[in-house]
């Protein structure tokens, strides 16, 4: 796959034979003076990536420099970047660029190539001198990578880090310690100890070998540590505002996270649901890959204003939730796994509700992305009770996955979950140990959205996220007030509570009545599913005629919808507060308007 990428960024060259080489540098000009190492970063069977690196280890600037190598029969140099690389025969010849031959001292440059075949370079000239330096010695190979060091010994202001020893053909003489990218220490052994930090705070560690000509080689994997004391604060500011972003919404819908910048959104929030993480065989996994962490992003699609390389070793949704959380420090950032179509692996991690939490705080701290993830969120629809499957887990399975996930996360990490809203007598709420799953919690995202819609095609009508019941309600107990009611009456408190507003409208098709309670033949035609539609489309197509029960309708034609209003949603803001709740969180981002208008609601309102 790398290779296809490389192939169609339009850096390589294809080359073609010529009988000729470049005239060389005589030995004398610096025999002794540079060194060029070779490495093999890929190889996917039917080729590889070959790469040199030239370093100027004199006191003097070289204007050009010349590397050449044999390759045996069979193997050969497909395309190359960063050099003019020819051949004859088996003999290769790379020449710098003009705009690269330049090397200060102590500075180095790297060009790369595809090759077919299998074989190694060997006979390496740099300059017409021995690549390593010297007059008659073989090419000196940098050192490998170090195993990715272990974090033991954690304090607040200190950890001790071991790892397992590089190799090098002429010996590793010390290793560079590297904090967040930073040399922090060089040390001869394999194990140090860094000191002086910040308790509670998040740092990452990797370490570089040297070897005897004090040529580096490739970083280890990173090892993402927090320190001990403080804590992991909820989001600043007196209430929580959650939105959800969904993993799949930078395809059809082609919503990426720099469209919280461009909204106006991120500048009125201070936490992030990333929708979702599956479950499967009852451990936390990455859903889809490519959009998490391989995407490759534009300049212009990217919040940083810089376009994504292909050798960056993190792209994607999580590098670019890295870049918004560098423009906004207040935010923070939670992993959602499950959901209504995932929610059906938590009945096995139920079952070792441990493992379960080893492997979600595996997923959440891969070294790749371990600063991006302040928390995570368990979206189970719904334990001991139906959602698209059947959960029969039993009333404690959720107080026990809490529980598991609070012990293995530690206090320095926020845990929250979504739950139903359903509060009818003997509902899902009363299904499993809601209130005494709270105290491993810092909240819940009470879904007070989707109570009725066409999954009833032939209505009644009735709107999908009711604040309060009303004449005429089909279900009792199922609306906001009820479902906050029931669940602090379970000993929950109010602050963990977080109201839920949908950025969408729920509807039927084959209305006569504008008022609620019409009956109905199906769901109205919706974008990107029947009976369902964006608030940002809805505005315009369908707009509001009508409030019920803190929430918006609207009827046209002979379709009847509902959804929340800037409007509404002061009005539900208001109810949230007067409840002493956390705060309000919703579902999701891309069913908003291009400038935030439901955004600009709920922060204005909990302000």
């Amino acid at each position: 796959m790398r290779f296809r990428h490389r192939a169609a960024a339009g850096f390589a060259t294809l080359l073609l034979p010529l009988a000729g080489l470049v005239g060389l540098a005589s030995p004398a000009e610096a025999a002794t003076s540079a060194t060029a190492t070779y490495a093999k970063p890929q190889d996917w069977g039917t080729g590889f990536e070959g790469k040199w690196t030239v370093k100027n280890t004199g006191t003097t600037s070289l204007s050009s420099w010349t590397v050449e190598w044999d390759f045996p029969s069979g193997t050969s140099v497909t395309s190359a970047w960063d050099a003019d690389v020819t051949n004859s025969g088996n003999r290769w010849t790379a020449k710098n660029k003009s705009w690269n031959g330049t090397l200060a001292p102590g500075a180095s440059i790297s060009f790369g190539f595809n090759g077919s075949g299998s074989g190694s370079p060997g006979n390496c000239k740099l300059n017409g001198g021995s690549c390593d330096g010297g007059p008659t010695q073989p090419g000196d190979n940098a050192p490998s990578a170090p195993g990715t060091p272990s974090a033991s010994g954690i304090t607040n202001t200190s950890v001790q880090l071991s790892w397992s020893a590089a190799t090098d053909d002429k010996g590793v003489k010390n290793y560079d310690v590297l904090r967040d990218g930073a040399k922090v220490a060089t040390v001869t052994g394999t194990s140090y100890t860094d000191s002086g930090l910040t308790a509670g705070t998040d740092y990452s560690y990797s370490v570089v070998a040297r070897d005897t000509a004090d040529q580096t080689g490739p970083a280890s994997g990173a090892r993402a540590v927090r320190t001990t004391g403080g804590t992991t604060e909820p989001p600043t500011g007196d209430k929580i505002k959650l939105g959800y972003f969904t993993e799949w919404g930078v395809y059809g819908r082609n919503y990426n996270v720099k469209n919280l910048v461009t909204s106006g959104s991120a500048s009125k929030i201070n936490a992030i649901n990333y929708a979702f993480g599956n479950v499967k065989n009852g451990q936390c996994t990455v859903d889809d890959t490519y959009a998490a962490y391989d995407k490759a992003y534009t300049a212009d699609q990217s919040v940083s204003g810089a376009a994504d390389t292909w050798d960056q070793p993190l792209r994607g949704n999580f590098n670019q939730l890295r870049q918004l959380k560098a423009k906004y420090p207040n935010i923070k950032v939670l992993y959602s796994f499950g959901g209504w179509t995932y929610s059906g692996g938590f009945g096995q991690a139920a079952q070792n509700p441990a493992a379960f939490a080893k492997s979600c705080k595996a997923v959440v701290e891969d070294p790749r992305w371990a600063d991006v993830f302040d928390g995570i969120d368990i979206d189970w629809e719904y334990p001991n009770a139906c959602g698209l499957t059947c959960d029969s887990s039993g009333p404690a399975a959720f107080k026990n996955l809490m529980s598991a996930l609070r012990t293995e996360f530690g206090q320095n990490y926020l845990v929250t979950a979504a739950i139903t809203a359903d509060g009818s007598s003997g509902g899902k709420i009363d299904a499993a140990d809601y209130g005494g799953a709270s105290q491993y919690l810092d909240w819940y995202n009470v879904m007070t959205y989707d109570y009725f819609g066409a999954f009833n095609a032939q209505g009644p009508t009735a709107p999908h996220s009711p604040l309060t019941s009303y004449n005429g309600i089909p279900q009792a107990g199922f609306n906001s007030a009820d479902a906050i009611a029931k669940l602090k009456s379970k000993g929950v408190p109010s602050k963990k509570l977080l109201l839920g507003i949908g950025f969408y409208g729920r509807g039927w098709t084959g209305v006569t009545q504008a008022a609620p309670g019409g009956t109905a033949t199906g769901a109205a035609p919706g974008t990107y599913e029947a009976g369902i539609e964006d608030y940002k489309v809805l505005k315009n197509s369908c707009p509001a005629t009508g409030t019920v029960a803190g929430t918006a309708y609207a009827y046209c034609g002979n379709n009847w919808w509902s959804y929340d209003t800037p409007a509404t949603i002061a009005g539900k803001m208001s109810w949230a507060k007067s409840q002493g709740l956390g705060g309000a969180f919703f579902w999701e981002f891309s069913g908003d308007t291009s400038n935030g208008e439901l955004v600009t609601a709920i922060n204005n309102g909990l302000n």
